[in-house]
């Protein structure tokens, strides 16, 4: 089969294979990390397919294996946040999430294939979609916490409808899925091999996404960690974290190690922006909830921090202020999401 390559820039590559649109993210050296160049890439294919009778679904794919996407352009975001302050760091954010919300909203069926890393911003790309493909390459998670952030791009959505109190446990800790997790966890609906995904693109270019997934085998069911007992979706965040202080099993110790090198005030605002995602009516108002707490947490030091110790300087000893989960103005927190 022919392919019509439709246009490229720096980041993202367009094409049409039947009836099907290629957006390709290929940025592949940052991990396919989104910035605004990519969403506003990804923005004109949706637009200009809108209407085009010759484009029937839509496919997001990564230009190379290892990253679908591994999130927003963290770096990138603290060097604004820096210069010009946090209003004009979340306006960037912000036009980002929207393309996700777009990715969500459109008529026509979007696909994902997310092989490899989709974490953060790439599972607001590839996570909305209305079919989401997982590999055995696939690595999945929403680990703000560990940066000063918060789950945004729509991940508070996904976590608060996962399973008991299995998305506050990886909203919390940053925890990571592999392919059959993500699918029980509601982050992706399908698994196959990576190396059978040319056969599924080519499926999907001569034939309705409906029927060439209704074709595909069940994802057999993933067994959850018996650190969720822990996890009660209905308990207080302090009785939750005493819950995990007297767990014995391994992986509530484990939860114990990763919730102590995360940020003390994100691990707060995680917690109320899953609350506040529960009673969300739609993916678009749990957008603007995790938009109120992004907005917060930029305006704090513990964002900038953290990318830098992460990411910049790769010491791994960021300096939370505060240092303690118990010093945490939730007042503060509550005051943002008018609780």
């Amino acid at each position: 089969m022919i392919e019509d390559v439709l246009s490229g820039t720096a980041c993202v590559q367009t094409a049409r294979l039947g009836h099907l649109g290629r957006i390709i993210l290929d940025k592949p050296g940052r991990l396919n990390a989104v910035d605004l160049e990519m969403a506003q890439g990804i923005e004109r294919a949706l637009t200009a397919w809108r209407d085009d009778p010759q484009v029937q679904s839509v496919l997001i794919e990564s230009s190379a294996p290892r990253a679908f996407c591994a999130g927003g352009d963290l770096k990138a975001i603290r060097g604004v946040l820096l210069a010009q302050g946090p209003d004009v760091a979340f306006d960037l954010m912000n036009r980002a999430y929207q393309t996700m919300l777009h990715i969500a909203q459109y008529a026509k069926p979007v696909v994902s294939f997310m092989d490899g890393i989709a974490m953060g911003g790439g599972v607001g790309l590839g996570g909305h979609a209305r079919y989401r493909v997982v590999t055995e390459r696939s690595v999945v998670a929403m680990p703000e916490t560990s940066i000063g952030l918060v789950p945004d791009a729509g991940g508070s959505w996904l976590l608060s409808r996962a399973p008991g109190g299995a998305g506050l446990r990886l909203a919390l800790t940053g925890g990571r899925m592999e392919a059959a997790q993500a699918v029980a966890m509601g982050f992706a609906d399908y698994m196959l091999p990576s190396a059978e995904l040319d056969t599924l693109r080519n499926r999907l270019a001569t034939a309705a996404a409906e029927d060439v997934f209704a074709s595909l085998p069940p994802v057999p069911p993933s067994v959850q960690s018996p650190a969720m007992a822990e996890y009660d979706p209905q308990a207080p965040l302090g009785q939750i974290m005493e819950r995990l202080e007297r767990a014995l099993h391994h992986s509530a110790q484990a939860d114990r190690q990763d919730l102590s090198r995360a940020c003390p005030t994100s691990i707060a605002a995680a917690w109320y922006g899953w609350q506040a995602a529960r009673s969300a009516p739609s993916l678009q108002d749990a957008f603007a909830v995790e938009g109120l707490l992004v907005r917060y947490m930029l305006g704090r030091a513990d964002f900038a921090e953290g990318v830098r110790a992460r990411l910049i300087d790769r010491d791994n000893a960021p300096i939370w202020q505060p240092a303690r989960l118990e010093d945490v103005d939730v007042t503060a927190l509550q005051a943002v999401l008018g609780a």
